[in-house]
């Protein structure tokens, strides 16, 4: 069976979608888009172009033979191509006996250093003999490819400098590709790979057209280089964005190589360039995929109609690990992305670093704002403060004024004084409000915002800025309003470290419950993606650096996008120890071990100051050194994989062409509630009806620490929902590697919505952590 579904607009996470609205007119219906045809699993014996260019001829018409062309074709690890397609021609071939799905090629959006060494301080918490920079296993060499899909790479950034690194293993098949820009000596032993991608876009006046993203492999907006250097970058002493922030940047992992593939642009992302992407980098011989993209949480496509999902399964299949970010849709529900099963879902969280940007008034009082500002400003320089409603424009209402809507201000009012704006409007970014008061002439801006704690530092560049909280605000118009000539200045930001609560859940971080099954948890971790320093792309604008200085080699950055290579660094880090265990081994350890504590001791909370839930955090925030020895670990097959997909309600026929198991069949009892059995390292169940008897889940843990060792259980859950776990104790004598477990959940006393709590294995030396996720009905 075929699905096909509304144009979707996939989102980098920096991502969003939309989708494309259908028209009514038949003619509409005929202009060619670019669709993706996926047909299963690829054999491996190397699928024929022509096979698909005589497809297309038998449905295209002959006048239109142009149209008879593959814009991708994919043939190593599963089958299919893109190509220029009408509705009704899509839906013929919907129809085909060998073709899984047909469905729009979406375009995804982008979902947009200290980080590491908060991770070390964790970890250093528990285990203070041991840390993260120090630690015996960064000093091995690493044959651990990471292929990171993104906007390119910047290959002179000192963090991809190859100076230490081992030789390329002879694993290794991929390519350096040239353009105009770029040269395959921009290649070295860390950056052992790079290519770049056609993207198929659609313009407003249907004319599509196939555009290459600036022809090369560089990137030319940055995000790709930060996401890269974050997972893997190299050592870089005295890294900083203009002195903030200063410390040695690296990566999660400075021993692995990266291979980069370019399949976005300042446009977006192409669904059909990311599949082929995934299938190229599986084929070139990478151990771990990096997306910090994903579709829009408003749009969510299902499995075989999201090309990340889809790259993805074939990916785990062929044992290549893929992590991506969970979006930036929050904190709404039921927003988080990529949450397929076999895709390591990552939300963000903060770190224990703060930014801030004093505001020193006329009277001697300061004020403690938010910010990243490069102002020159300083205590002795001071300006005319006014509030926005004051200095408003002929005929504007006091309510666009107060807020600085474009267009709002008077310039001639405006011109050399600070301005004083409210942000309540969430038309209107802090963006645009830094771009009115800067078109005026202003000396600077302080925005009032009651949430401004929810939000991650805003980059003013060298515009004095700085963001206070409605207490804070209450006085600075106080001192407005009683004082007959007011002044302030904004001080240049500073960074203070060992800020707490943290980690804090992200405001943006996309949150669960699953929107397209409840009973996976989602997301599975966090990280941080807050305020992160990693490289970018040098770029001269004007305004954006402070005059004299060089454009910064490395930038703050903030995003779901910044948290999934965090865990990418800390996979492949763990798998340069581990060289046998596989993705879902890596994955288990990763999510039992993960902390939910911040670093004042107590629960982790969320952006409003609650104790997060494990719909928000996961089962916590990742702590990689702990995860190195995690005792008991949950491997999820392949074969869990094609039963998910039996009880989501897939067939029998779909499920078998995307397996390398093709004999495989569905349970006979194949129904949604049964997701919850698959062997995962956490649980959720959608529905627990409390008139009915207990409902139980089954899990197998495999043993990969000392033999001879007893683990026994304790459970944490909320009063009135009765959990119970058989057996309570797991002896793994000599030999023994494997031992299965139920837990039951009985919810008659229970509070109705969502328990959330745990089941902790524990001998003396390991605590193997399960979280779980129930809705009392």
């Amino acid at each position: 069976m075929a699905f096909l579904l509304l144009f979707p607009f996939l989102s980098l996470h920096c991502l969003v979608v939309i989708a494309s609205s259908s028209s009514s007119s038949s003619s509409s219906n005929q202009i060619p888009k670019p669709y993706v045809v996926y047909m299963g699993s690829s054999s491996n014996v190397g699928v024929a172009e022509l096979a698909h260019l005589q497809l297309l001829s038998s449905i295209i018409p002959s006048e239109e033979s142009d149209r008879i062309s593959l814009i991708h074709h994919y043939k190593h690890s599963f089958k299919g191509f893109s190509a220029m397609l009408t509705e009704k021609e899509a839906s013929v071939l919907s129809g085909h006996e060998k073709i899984v799905s047909v469905f729009p090629d979406p375009i995804l959006k982008l979902h947009t250093t200290r980080s590491w060494d908060f991770l070390e301080a964790e970890a250093e918490a528990k285990a203070p003999t041991s840390t993260w920079s120090s630690h015996k296993y960064h000093n091995i060499s690493s044959d651990v490819i990471i292929g990171i899909i993104d906007t390119g790479i910047w290959p002179e950034s000192p963090s991809f400098k190859d100076r230490g690194m081992s030789e390329i293993p002879s694993k290794w098949k991929g390519v350096c590709m040239d353009s105009h820009d770029f040269k395959k000596s921009n290649c070295n032993r860390k950056l052992i790979g790079a290519r770049f991608y056609s993207i198929p876009l659609t313009s407003n006046n249907h004319n599509t057209t196939r555009t290459t993203p600036a022809g090369s492999p560089r990137d030319s907006v940055g995000h790709g280089t930060h996401t890269a250097s974050t997972a893997a970058g190299a050592h870089v002493a005295n890294a900083s964005y203009f002195g903030l922030a200063r410390g040695t940047a690296r990566g999660g992992s400075p021993s692995s190589m990266i291979a980069s593939y370019k399949a976005c642009s300042e446009d977006g992302c192409s669904g059909s360039a990311i599949l082929q992407a995934m299938d190229d980098a599986i084929a070139d011989g990478v151990d771990i995929i990096s997306i910090s993209i994903g579709m829009s949480s408003l749009f969510q496509s299902d499995y075989l109609n999201d090309p990340i999902a889809i790259g993805a399964f074939h990916a785990e299949q062929m044992g290549v690990m893929v992590i991506c970010s969970a979006g930036n849709d929050g904190p709404d529900p039921s927003t988080a992305v990529n949450t397929a099963p076999w895709i390591f879902t990552v939300g963000a969280s903060n770190i224990d670093r703060d930014f801030q940007s004093t505001v020193l008034l006329g009277n001697g009082k300061t004020i403690k704002g938010s910010a990243i500002s490069l102002s020159n400003l300083s205590s002795s320089m001071t300006y005319p403060i006014a509030f926005g409603k004051d200095i408003a424009a002929k005929f504007t209402p006091v309510s666009e004024a107060r807020t600085c809507r474009p267009g709002s201000l008077d310039p001639m009012k405006v011109a050399g004084k600070i301005i004083v704006c409210v942000d309540d409007d969430p038309t209107v970014p802090r963006k645009i409000k830094k771009l009115v008061a800067e078109d005026a002439d202003a000396k600077g801006l302080i925005l009032i915002d009651e949430d401004y704690e929810k939000h991650v530092p805003f980059d003013s560049g060298i515009f004095p800025f700085s963001e206070v909280g409605s207490v804070a605000g209450f006085q600075i118009i106080h001192y407005i309003n009683s004082t007959k000539n007011p002044t302030a200045t904004i001080l240049p930001t500073v960074d203070v470290p060992g800020y707490k609560p943290a980690p804090v859940v992200a405001y943006f971080s996309s949150r669960g419950p699953g929107e397209l099954t409840e009973n996976i948890l989602k997301p599975d971790v966090t990280a941080p993606g807050v305020a992160i320093l990693a490289a970018i792309v040098p770029k001269a604008n004007a305004g954006s650096f402070p005059i004299g200085k060089k454009p910064a080699g490395y930038a703050i950055k903030s995003g779901t996008s910044m948290a999934c290579p965090h865990v990418t660094g800390a996979a492949a880090f763990i798998r340069s120890v581990h060289r046998r265990w596989s993705s879902s081994i890596i994955k288990s350890a990763l999510m039992t071990t993960a902390t939910v504590y911040d670093n004042t001791g107590k629960p982790l909370k969320n952006n409003a100051g609650s104790t997060a839930s494990p719909h928000e955090t996961g089962v916590g925030e990742i702590s990689p050194l702990k995860a190195l020895n995690p005792g008991l670990v949950l491997e999820t097959t392949t074969k869990d994989y094609l039963r998910f997909l039996c009880y989501f309600g897939y067939s029998e026929k779909n499920i078998r062409s995307m397996s390398k198991y093709t004999n495989f069949n569905c349970p006979r009892n194949s129904i949604d509630n049964l997701i919850s059995n698959i062997n995962y390292p956490s649980i959720s169940i959608s529905k627990l009806d409390r008139h009915r008897a207990a409902e139980t889940v089954k899990r197998t843990v495999t043993n990969v620490g000392l033999q001879n060792v007893t683990y026994i259980s304790r459970v944490n859950a909320p009063s009135g929902l009765i959990v119970k776990v058989l057996p309570q104790k797991l002896v793994f004598a000599e030999g023994v590697k494997r031992m299965s477990f139920s837990v039951s959940f009985y919810g008659k006393e229970a509070a109705g919505g969502y328990n959330f709590g745990s089941v902790t294995w524990s001998d003396n030396r390991h605590s193997v952590q399960m979280m779980f996720a129930v809705n009392v009905q």
